[in-house]
C-alpha cells in the first residue's frame, strides 16, 4: 500500500504519492538508475551479487552451464577483481575457489584490459548485465535471475540492509566470538597481538643476523613507508642504503632525495617543464642526480615496479622517500629510537615521545607538495604524522626493540615494551581490518576500538586461520579454539 504524503503545510494529502520518497529520489539520495532505466549502475549489480539478490536455484551461464554459488566472495574495493575468494560449483564439476568480475557488458572484459591483467587470472565467472557468451570464461547475465524488479533493487541499495555485511557470509567463528564478554574478547585479541609482535621480532632478528641490527631496522622502516602497495621497491632501496649514504658521510637531505628518487626510477629522464613554485627544486634535484647517475647505474629500479593507483597523496613513494632522506641525513635516528625504548614514559607521553623521535623539520619543497608534480598546498603539511607513527611503531620499531631486548635477555625491558605495544592507540582503519571485523565480529566491531593491539590481534587471527581456509571456513580450527577459550573462562 502506498504511504501517505505530507504536503508542505504538514497536512496529509491522502494515500497516493509519497512526497518524501519523490523528493529523496530527485535529490539524488536514492541510488537512481541511469538515464536508460533498463541499464542499472554497476554498483547496483555488485551489491546484487554480494547479497545474492538472485534466484539462486536457477542460475545458468550464457553457454548453458548451471552454476551454484556456495559463497559470492568478498567485495574488493581496491584494484583487481570485484570479488575475491568466491566458492562456485559449475555443472558437473567440484567446488572451486576463484574470483568474480562484474561488468555491465561482456565486452568490458577486453575493453577494461582484464584479459591481459595478471590480477584477474583467478576470475572464473564474469557477471554482466547484458552481452553474449564469452569463450574466454563462463558468463552469467543477471536480468533473468533477479529476485525483484530493478526499481525495487535501486530502493533497496540505499537501505541499511544493502550497506551491511551479509550475515550469511560471516565466519563460523563469529557466533562463538559474539558470546564472549568484551573483556574476554579483548584479552584473546591481545594474546594474538603478542604473537604477532614476537613473530615480527623474529623476522627482525633473522635479518639482523645477516646484516646487523641497524640495517634490519632501516629495511623495516622503508618497507613500512612503502605502505602495502610498494613494499618491495622500498625494501630494495633500503638494501642499497650503504651505497646511497656511506658510513662516516653526512650528505644533505637534498642529495639523498636525489639519490633515492633517482635510484628508484622516480625522476624523469630529462628535466620537464615545471610550475614556478617547483622549478627551482626540480633543477637542483635533477642536476644532483644526473651528476651521479652513472655511479649508481647498476642498481636503478624500473619505474614500472611502483604502484601509484589507489594511493592517498600523503602515501606517495616520492614523498615517503623524501622523509627517509631526512632520517638518513640526520644520522641519529637509530640512537633516538634506542633512547625512546629505554626511557620511562607515562601512558600519555609514549606516543608524543615517539613522534618527537621521528620528527623531521620542515622541508622547503616537501612540506608544501604531495608529489614532484603536485601544485603547492594551501598550508604546510608535516612529513610524518601520528597515523604513520603508529604504523611504524607497531609493525617495525616495537618489534625491533623487543627483539634486541630478547637477544640481550632483558626480560624487564621485554615486558615494558609489551606493555607499550598493548597500550598503543588504534591505527588507521583499512579494508583488511574492516573485512576481518565483519567476518569475525559481525555486529560488534565497536568492541575493537580500544587500541592497536586489538587490531593487530585480529590481523594475526586472519593470518593464522582465515588465510589457511576458504570462504566457507572449511576445516578451520579457530571456532573450536574460541569455544575452548570460553569454557576456560567459565571454569
Amino acid at each position: 500500500m502506498p504511504e501517505p504524503t505530507l504536503k508542505c503545510n504538514g497536512k496529509m494529502s491522502g494515500w497516493s504519492t509519497n512526497f518524501y520518497a519523490e523528493w529523496r529520489r530527485r535529490s539524488g539520495v536514492l541510488a537512481a538508475l541511469r538515464e536508460d532505466p533498463a541499464v542499472p549502475p554497476e554498483h547496483l549489480l555488485q551489491a546484487v551479487w554480494f547479497h545474492q539478490r538472485l534466484c539462486r536455484d536457477r542460475l545458468k551461464t550464457l553457454d548453458g552451464q548451471r552454476v551454484h554459488v556456495l559463497h559470492p566472495g568478498f567485495w574488493n574495493h581496491e584494484a583487481g577483481p570485484d570479488f575475491r575468494e568466491a566458492m562456485l560449483q559449475f555443472e558437473g564439476g567440484p567446488p572451486r575457489s576463484c574470483d568474480v568480475e562484474v561488468d555491465l557488458h561482456t565486452s568490458g572484459w577486453v575493453a577494461h584490459r582484464h584479459h591481459a591483467n595478471p590480477n584477474f587470472k583467478r576470475v572464473a565467472l564474469h557477471v554482466v548485465w547484458e552481452g553474449s557468451a564469452d569463450p574466454q570464461l563462463p558468463t552469467l547475465a543477471l536480468p533473468s535471475f533477479l529476485d525483484a524488479p530493478l526499481d525495487e533493487l535501486a530502493l533497496w541499495l540505499s537501505s541499511e540492509a544493502a550497506l551491511s555485511f551479509p550475515q550469511a557470509l560471516q565466519g563460523k567463528c563469529c557466533a562463538p566470538l559474539s558470546e564472549l564478554a568484551s573483556d574476554r574478547l579483548l584479552e584473546l585479541l591481545r594474546q594474538a597481538a603478542l604473537v604477532r609482535l614476537q613473530s615480527k621480532a623474529a623476522q627482525c632478528q633473522a635479518r639482523a643476523r645477516q646484516a646487523g641490527w641497524e640495517q634490519a631496522l632501516w629495511e623495516g622502516m622503508f618497507r613500512a613507508l612503502g605502505y602495502k602497495h610498494n613494499v618491495w621497491p622500498m625494501q630494495r632501496l633500503a638494501e642499497l642504503r650503504a651505497r646511497l649514504c656511506p658510513a662516516k658521510t653526512r650528505p644533505e637531505p637534498l642529495v639523498l632525495q636525489a639519490r633515492l628518487l633517482g635510484m628508484g626510477g622516480l625522476l624523469p629522464s630529462e628535466l620537464p617543464k615545471a610550475p614556478a613554485s617547483t622549478e627551482r627544486y626540480w633543477r637542483r634535484l635533477w642536476d644532483l642526480w644526473w651528476r651521479e647517475r652513472e655511479a649508481f647505474a647498476d642498481g636503478l629500479l624500473p619505474r614500472a615496479l611502483w604502484r601509484f593507483s589507489g594511493l592517498r597523496p600523503a602515501n606517495h613513494p616520492q614523498r615517503r622517500l623524501a622523509l627517509a632522506a631526512h632520517w638518513l641525513a640526520a644520522g641519529d635516528l637509530v640512537s633516538r629510537l634506542e633512547k625512546w625504548g629505554t626511557s620511562s614514559w607515562e601512558a600519555a607521553e609514549m606516543v608524543p615521545a615517539m613522534l618527537a623521535a621521528l620528527h623531521v623539520a620542515g622541508d622547503d619543497f616537501w612540506s608544501w607538495h604531495w608529489t614532484l608534480r603536485a601544485p603547492r598546498l594551501a598550508k604546510i603539511q608535516p612529513l610524518i604524522g601520528a597515523t604513520r607513527v603508529t604504523d611504524l611503531a607497531v609493525n617495525v620499531i616495537l618489534p625491533w626493540l623487543w627483539s634486541r631486548a630478547a637477544e640481550g635477555r632483558n626480560q624487564a625491558l621485554c615486558r615494558e615494551l609489551e606493555r607499550r605495544y598493548l597500550a598503543w592507540p588504534p591505527a588507521e582503519d583499512n579494508a583488511l581490518l574492516r573485512l576481518a571485523r565483519q567476518r569475525l565480529l559481525g555486529a560488534s566491531p565497536v568492541r575493537l576500538r580500544r587500541g592497536a593491539a586489538a587490531q593487530q590481534g585480529l590481523l594475526q587471527i586472519v593470518r593464522d586461520f582465515c588465510e589457511h581456509s576458504n570462504a566457507l571456513c572449511e576445516n578451520c580450527q579457530f571456532p573450536e579454539g574460541v569455544r575452548q577459550w570460553q569454557a576456560e573462562c567459565r571454569s
